[in-house]
């Protein structure tokens, strides 16, 4: 279910936004909607991701799969 917002902007920033709808043909409210929408996303994949990392540490597991030799990340095989 859809809602209506009032939204206080100076003109400036209107008009901008006015001319930037024109330009994308559409309307500021979709342009308003669509921006707040691929926030609200982001957010809520960061909070997913931030879930099931914490969930990994408390499990004790690593991240991203099989630990690496120290060695191997610096390269200090060949010194041996």
């Amino acid at each position: 279910m859809k809602r209506n917002i009032t939204l206080a902007i100076d003109a400036d920033t209107l008009e901008a936004a006015r001319t930037l709808a024109a330009a994308r043909k559409t309307s500021i409210t979709r342009l308003l909607a669509e921006e707040l929408a691929s926030q609200v996303g982001r957010e809520r994949q960061y909070d997913q991701a931030k879930t099931e990392a914490l969930a990994l540490l408390e499990r004790k597991l690593p991240l991203g799969g099989t630990p690496v030799a120290r060695d191997d990340l610096h390269d200090r095989a060949h010194l041996r």
